[in-house]
């Protein structure tokens, strides 16, 4: 299972495109909100989107539940789980879903921990990064037992590399 994650691209759509060329590598490309356009520019892209804190077409979900293989994603803007401050609202909707990953973004900060067998991915924005001044997104892989998450430069370099 592989999959892309990207936040809070903010209409920044030159950048988000080069990114989503990558949907051919991967089994699923995830966008955890914040996009701020309609609905309808993405009906023709092979991408899972939830409504951030900045976007206002109801179309989008509050939540995405997405079954990859052995796998259960849910995805969330984070807002609403006050994922600036703690990650427990969002390990207990992971519980109550029996999630395996849970995908989320509006802190602009990129991250991955993995957490009694639930493993959390904040791709960081692409558009207005925190804590680093590259834009990023991630490519989240599990092979076996193992997961490798990646995060990458809006340029598709390498910045981080996390192995559970």
């Amino acid at each position: 299972m592989k999959i892309l994650v990207m936040s809070d691209t903010h209409r920044d759509t030159a950048t988000m495109e080069q990114v989503i060329e990558h949907w051919k590598e991967v089994d699923a490309v995830i966008h955890c909100g914040d996009s701020e356009l309609p609905a309808s520019y993405f009906e023709s892209k092979p991408i899972h989107i939830v409504r951030g804190n900045c976007d206002f077409d109801e179309e989008f979900p509050e939540e995405v539940i997405i079954e990859l293989g052995n796998e259960r994603i849910l995805v969330v803007h984070g807002h609403k789980h006050q994922v600036k401050t703690t990650l427990m609202p969002l390990k207990y909707r992971g519980e109550e879903v029996q999630a395996t990953v849970v995908c989320f973004g509006h802190s602009h900060l990129l991250g991955a921990e993995l957490q009694n067998g639930l493993l959390y991915i904040n791709p960081g924005s692409l558009h207005m990064p925190r804590g680093r001044k590259e834009k990023s997104y991630a490519i989240v892989e599990k092979v076996e037992d193992t997961w490798l998450v990646n995060f990458y430069s809006a340029e598709h370099e390498i910045l981080e590399s996390i192995r559970f």
